[in-house]
């Protein structure tokens, strides 16, 4: 297929070719153009007669394999399409069809707006029918200045490192016996591309709106969309085939053909590098995990083996500017059950039975990680059952005492590995009826601290002893096939530095081992190379890689996902919107918002239980948010680097509060707390509202010294609660009386630019809480607002509250509701007494610290403590 452009308006045309057409496609065109006066894209699937080539201009001179998607840049729409890629080879040639893969290697996007970034030379006008512009020919006067909007997402994808189903349509994000099931219970579903795991499709964010598009078609439509194979879904990973000839058995003098592929799928939910994403997310995604099939084929039949790895299911951190001494921080430390339970339970769906094999070590750094994983399961056993189990075998520990040849000789001998391999075998199917004889009822989950290198090594093993198993139940004489198990070792060997690339930027350690079953000074020579290349890479690049990888699964916080224009379908849906409340059903929850300047002063002995435990409120709230500000000295040492000690020892406190409190009815835990110098927001929440809360999130946004220093600013954290959706911000607003507009435009600044992953703003949500010193004055002398706060004169004081003012003149904080203000002005005391400011600065008292609310909060009276 090529792709071809025309004008007026800009509109860009895939159409497959007479080879196409040749190998059983049919001769179509889907046409893409942006719809005027909106970031929507008109998406048509016409017949190739409709379409007038002779206008058209082609854009590459490449053959297009395929579009991956739609997805916005800069205010631009961008179709992607793959225009260079090699196949792999067929992972499974004895099934019904084939299920050959391609490797991606180079992709291109085009604008369907502006012909800026096209590599159109100066001399199209002249141009007739659909000539080839090449990009060898380009005028040199003409070159591009800037680079390319999409230059990190061509990078990212283009390491080819992405695969897809080439020739015929197959489901390669879905495992063997995931598809022989789906095939049995539905027939048609094999070439139907829109059944497939979502785990693994990394272009599922910019190709949804396709996806649905193709979903709104007449069947027919949908069929012939499918044969065109327009749309690609590629999965990322790595993906090695061998087909090899082993010997015949004795009785007959044929040898036999095999195949033997590795499929490793990463998934894509908790996406990053090393340093960047570890652990677990609320919805018990991990970090690297991947799901890695060995499949073997012959004549008779094909085998299936399939295990996963990802990082430890906790909430923890490790930071990479430490080089060779990461320590290990493990956050939220009360609040990881219920994600780490929820991981697992998605697993045993997925899969059956679990057994985890940790290979961390014993040492101080990975010891800690280790407890907590064996504390954490021991808690998950009870809720979810037997088919739950771990082993803990201290890989470094191991090669220390034997060496690298004894991890295999050990691994299987422990009594539960070996067990668990012969309980969980492998799915096998026959070649000639692709009817299912056995299926494999569980996997290993191995982890390492990386899940790499140490990963990849134990998992080669299993995956060798489990299709030893197999061999010595069919055909005992392969078993000892130097060919066969040279083309394992080279697979996993090149699965290893492949993921490892991914995830750490360099080829995993102990790979040369993995090919040569030897350990030799060149092996050992590079794995401390990589070591020191994965150091700079952490440190230096890993930045930019992230964000190019957030970019293309839509997590950075200015993106908004492209929609093609339907308006039957869009008024349908705006319709349901608004008969919400007839298809839900609502509960109260209740929320203590507290907000504390502390003067850069540390927790004291006094106890907090009066601030947390209000006279007015009777009952335990469901959810504590707590904002504080200066609770470091705003130093210019402090403005530079943020010192989280002191945020921790308040989160001390107040836990140490919670736990103390006389009649305590519910336990507290931590569920998350940010940061931004010396601005906090700490949010604590009842145990068991753990598993309803998701999507967990917090950023920052700094207003002071024009958005460049963080002694003034935001922290924002939003949250979804059942399926409503929640954002809390604390602010520290610009100071002094007459800064009133400075306090304004901080408002403005972080009300605009304060953004959530996905594209999340503070206006997405459901519920909003702004808290905080917002550093509003009372525009009166001094003594004349002492004197009316003595009398308890709320209302004159209110009236002349410069943030009424700026609410009433729509300058900032407009359409928000604060509660009836029923205290004093707690700005500005002497320090421990009751007495406004007696210095020479003799402060005008204020409400400077204040909260305020929109939409479904019934806002009680507002209440303060000096």
């Amino acid at each position: 297929m090529y792709l071809y452009l025309s004008n007026a308006p800009r509109t860009l045309y895939l159409i497959t070719d007479i080879h196409d057409e040749k190998n059983g496609r049919p001769r179509r065109a889907l046409v893409f153009r942006a719809a005027e006066g909106s970031s929507q894209a008109i998406v048509e699937f016409l017949r190739a007669d409709e379409v007038d080539v002779t206008n058209l201009i082609r854009l590459t001179s490449r053959i297009v394999k395929g579009c991956l998607g739609l997805i916005g840049v800069d205010q631009e729409i961008f179709l992607a399409v793959v225009t260079s890629a090699t196949e792999v080879g067929n992972t499974r040639p004895t099934g019904p069809q084939p299920e050959s893969v391609a490797k991606i290697h180079e992709v291109s996007f085009f604008s369907l707006s502006t012909s800026t970034w096209d590599d159109l030379s100066a001399a199209t006008d002249g141009l007739l029918g659909p000539e080839i512009i090449d990009n060898s020919f380009r005028d040199g006067s003409q070159a591009q200045v800037f680079e390319h909007p999409c230059t990190p997402l061509s990078r990212i994808i283009s390491t080819g490192s992405f695969y897809y189903a080439y020739d015929a349509p197959w489901d390669i994000s879905s495992r063997l016996s995931v598809r022989l099931a789906r095939a049995t219970r539905e027939p048609f579903s094999a070439r139907d591309i829109g059944t497939f795991d979502e785990r693994f499709v990394w272009n599922e964010y910019i190709i949804r709106s396709l996806l649905d598009f193709r979903g709104r078609l007449d069947e027919d439509e949908r069929a012939d969309l499918d044969r065109c194979q327009f749309l690609i879904l590629a999965i990322q990973g790595y993906v090695g085939v061998f087909t090899m000839g082993l010997p015949a058995p004795p009785t007959n003098g044929t040898p036999a053909v095999a195949t033997l592929a590795l499929i490793s799928r990463l998934g894509w939910k908790r996406a990053g590098t090393r340093f960047n994403t570890r652990g677990v997310d609320d919805d018990g995604n991990t970090a690297n995990f991947v799901e890695t099939e060995t499949i073997f084929s012959t004549d008779q039949h094909c085998v299936s083996y399939v295990q996963v790895r990802g990082s430890v299911p906790l909430f923890w951190e490790q930071q990479g500017l430490q080089t060779f001494g990461q320590k290990i921080q493990i956050t939220r430390p009360h609040a990881s059950q219920p994600a780490f339970e929820r991981h697992l339970l998605q697993l045993m769906e997925e899969y059956g039975a679990i057994h985890a094999v940790n290979l961390l070590g014993q040492k101080e750094n990975e010891a800690s990680l280790t407890n907590a994983y064996a504390h954490h399961l021991t808690r998950a056993r009870h809720a979810l059952g037997d088919d739950l189990g771990i082993t803990h075998f201290d890989f470094h520990n191991q090669v220390r005492v034997g060496g690298h040849d004894s991890v295999m000789r050990e691994l299987v001998r422990i009594e539960s590995i070996k067990d668990h391999i012969d309980r969980f075998g492998f799915t096998m199917c026959d070649a000639d009826t692709d009817e299912i004889v056995t299926e494999q009822k569980g996997v290993f989950r191995t982890n390492c601290l990386d899940c790499l290198d140490r990963t990849n090594f134990v998992q080669d093993i299993l995956s060798r002893t489990t299709l030893d198993e197999y061999l010595s139940l069919v055909r005992r004489e392969w078993r000892v096939s130097n060919t066969l198990w040279n083309h394992h070792r080279e697979l996993w060997a090149e699965n290893g530095d492949a993921l490892s690339k991914l995830y750490a930027g360099t080829g995993a350690l102990n790979t040369s081992y993995t090919r040569s079953g030897k350990r030799t000074l060149a092996g050992m020579l590079s794995d401390a190379t990589k070591s020191v290349s994965r150091a700079y890479i952490n440190n230096f690049q890993d930045k930019e890689k992230q964000i190019a990888i957030d970019m293309f699964l839509g997590n950075l916080s200015n993106q908004r996902q492209v929609t093609i224009f339907d308006p039957i379908h869009d008024s349908v849906r705006a319709a349901l919107e608004q008969r919400l409340p007839e298809y839900s059903t609502t509960k109260q929850c209740t929320f203590l918002i507290g907000t504390w300047n502390v003067n850069g002063r540390p927790p004291s002995g006094e106890s907090l239980h009066d601030w947390l435990f209000p006279p007015q409120s009777s009952a335990e709230p469901d959810m504590f948010v707590l904002g504080f500000q200066e609770i470091v000295p705003l130093t210019a040492q402090q403005i530079v680097q943020t010192d989280p000690e002191k945020r921790l020892a308040w989160e001390r406190k107040l836990l140490d509060t919670l736990e103390r409190r006389p009649n305590k009815k519910a336990n507290y835990v931590l569920l998350r707390s940010e940061q931004l110098v010396g601005t906090a927001l700490i949010l604590l929440v009842k145990s068991e509202l753990t598993a309803v809360i998701r999507n967990v999130e917090a950023t920052t946004r700094k207003t002071g010294l024009r958005g460049m220093s963080g002694n003034k600013g935001a922290v924002g954290i939003r949250l979804d609660y059942h399926d409503t959706s929640f954002c809390f911000l604390t602010c520290h607003l610009a100071a002094g009386h007459v800064n009133v507009e400075e306090r304004n435009a901080d408002y403005r600044t972080i009300a605009e630019n304060l953004h959530f992953l996905r594209g999340k703003t503070i206006q997405s949500h459901q519920n909003i809480v702004w808290l905080g010193d917002l550093n509003y004055r009372i525009d009166m002398d001094y003594y004349t607002v002492k004197s009316l706060a003595e009398q308890d004169d709320f209302d004159t004081l209110l009236a002349a509250d410069q943030l009424q003012q700026a609410i009433d003149n729509r300058q900032a904080f407009f359409g928000y509701e604060e509660g009836p203000v029923l205290f004093r002005p707690t700005y500005r005391y002497d320090y421990g007494t009751n007495t406004y400011d007696t210095s020479e600065k003799m402060r005008i008292p204020a409400w400077t610290e204040y909260y305020t609310a929109v939409d479904n909060w019934t806002l009680p009276s507002i209440h303060a403590q000096n």
